[in-house]
């Protein structure tokens, strides 16, 4: 592929991931020669021994000497999560908050080469130079500490990356929107917004942390002679907060289940939050205690089969374990695509005699995207010349479109991943559009999520396999009985000695006729077993020969 980089006459923007998607956000900026990267996210996979996607870096890597920094907008693992996978192919500073910088720190802990990474830690609402771009951190609100938009200028113009954010008065943690900042910069001019859809389809507002609180504290006030657990995301430091609080206002002491949820607020602790709370004690410490003196916070709200509540619910955990006296509260959203894996695991606790509430039974969570009116609200404050709508969906994005246009905004560029557009006060638009894809963490190394490795793997589910060793002389004749190894297919011993007799026949009739090299004779006799397996069980399986020639 023709080498592409921006001159100084060109200001791009490039999502590589996070455009037609939630999830696995990257961002690339060009300018004069360089490119800036913004987030580096993940999202999560269960199936074929995946857990981990990341987005696919591989335009970028021609480029290695020409990427000046990545800039992080905050910690969640759709924003940064990839680091620990991706910077040995990109090799290049990184940018971030305190409590962010804090979370990346713990990622990269175990990595022989942590010590390469060069770590540029900038305070809140922090004004930097990457290369030939100026950046600056603007605080917004979210579902996590020091949530960031990014102004990010060249003589060209400037824009506004709004990260993940919505509204919040009164956010109870971490510092609120830095209203005055984003209308002087929308007083100076914003060339284009670059902004979160989540949650476009919903009127209003999201909703204020400060409302949680005050509904947890009447929810968990209905039980006082329960044992309580609250699943919350453990990114949700606010959440953390407001949970210890109640707790400790009805008497009850509060412990952690789960590593993630250590790791979250011992860093929160060291950037100078959480320091009012009473100390969290262990789960040890917790089962021992009374019902109504204790509450657990527990990760796995999504039923991620590794997190607390999950190995809860199937008695994978070796502390804890539920009865009829604990009540569950789910301080959390059903993210889209986790809905089989939540029902699950909430029904495993059901039959366990637990009780489940979730935030669609009572309003105990509040989402951290902005709905509509926070939209309408950001575009005021911004006033950009154009909207590109990301971090999103297509049906997401296309919405988002629909309504900045009502809203006023003049030109609005919907990008798909790969979308590489051009950044002009006059002409903002697309310009072309460039390779981009997923890679996946299999094992001890990174793939591309269409390898054919993969594609082995997903057959081999839901088709089987069959090996067969055939032993012949140099006329192909069979010098003694296939050896066969069927695994994936025969459910009783009758099946298995049906279709080994099925590929005994095709082999014998069509032996002599599979011809040619040794590699055709061996595509030519898969084809045989394949065809018999389908014949007997309808079903088309891996089928790997080996093929020994022998003399009589």
């Amino acid at each position: 592929m023709t080498k592409i980089l921006p001159t100084k006459n060109d200001f791009w923007f490039l999502p590589l991931g996070g455009a037609n998607e939630i999830g696995m956000n990257l961002n690339v900026f060009g300018y004069n020669k360089q490119w800036l990267i913004v987030d580096l996210g993940i999202t999560f996979h269960d199936r074929l021994g995946v857990e981990v996607i990341a987005p696919d870096p591989s335009f970028l890597l021609p480029y290695k000497e020409n990427i000046v920094g990545l800039v992080v907008t905050h910690a969640h693992e759709d924003h940064v999560g990839a680091i620990p996978y991706l910077w040995p192919y990109l090799r290049c500073p990184i940018y971030a908050t305190p409590f962010t910088m804090r979370i990346i720190r713990q990622k990269i802990a175990d990595k022989p080469w942590k010590h390469e990474v060069p770590l540029i830690e900038i305070p809140l609402s922090g004004t930097f130079n990457v290369g030939d771009f100026e950046v600056e951190y603007i605080t917004l609100t979210h579902s996590i500490l020091e949530p960031n938009a990014l102004r990010i200028q060249t003589p060209l113009g400037t824009v506004l990356h709004s990260g993940d954010w919505k509204i919040d008065p009164d956010p109870m943690i971490g510092e609120p929107t830095n209203i005055n900042r984003l209308i002087e910069i929308g007083d100076k001019g914003v060339d284009a917004l670059i902004c979160d859809s989540t949650n476009v389809f919903n009127h209003g507002v999201a909703g204020s942390e400060k409302d949680v609180r005050d509904e947890l504290m009447k929810l968990m006030a209905r039980f006082p002679e329960n044992r309580l657990t609250v699943a919350c995301f453990a990114s949700n430091v606010a959440r953390v907060e407001t949970i210890a609080k109640v707790a400790a206002a009805l008497g009850r002491r509060v412990a952690l289940v789960g590593r993630s949820l250590h790791r979250m607020t011992q860093a929160a602790k060291d950037t100078g939050y959480l320091k009012d709370l009473p100390a969290f004690i262990s789960d040890t410490e917790a089962v021992k205690l009374p019902d109504d003196k204790v509450c657990f916070i527990a990760t796995g709200s999504q039923g991620e089969h590794r997190a607390a509540l999950a190995r809860i619910a199937t008695d994978g955990h070796p502390i804890v374990k539920y009865t009829e006296n604990d009540v569950i509260l789910f301080s959390s959203r059903m993210i889209p695509g986790n809905e089989k894996n939540i029902s699950l695991m909430q029904n495993n606790l059901i039959h366990k005699g637990a009780r489940v509430i979730t935030a669609s039974d009572e309003d105990i969570h509040v989402s951290g995207h902005p709905a509509r009116d926070e939209l309408r609200q950001m575009y005021e404050w911004v006033r950009p010349t154009v909207l590109i709508p990301v971090h999103g969906d297509a049906r997401h994005l296309d919405e988002h479109a629909r309504f900045g246009l009502e809203c006023g905004i003049e030109t609005v560029v919907v990008p798909e991943n790969g979308s590489l557009i051009q950044l002009k006060k006059e002409d903002t638009c697309e310009i072309d559009l460039l390779p981009s894809g997923r890679w996946v963490f299999d094992g001890k190394r990174m793939i591309e999520m269409n390898s054919q490795v993969l594609k082995d793997r997903q057959k081999l589910s839901t088709e089987g396999l069959i090996v067969a060793t055939l032993v012949i002389d140099e006329n192909g004749i069979l010098m003694q009985s296939p050896q066969l190894t069927i695994k994936g297919l025969c459910d009783t011993d009758a099946e298995h000695s049906e279709l080994s007799s099925e590929i005994y026949l095709a082999l014998a009739d069509s032996l002599e006729a599979a011809y040619g090299s040794p590699e055709q004779r061996i595509e030519k006799l898969q084809a045989i077993i394949r065809k018999a397996a389908h014949r007997c069980l309808d079903k088309k399986p891996v089928v790997d020969v080996h093929l020994i020639v022998g003399a009589r």
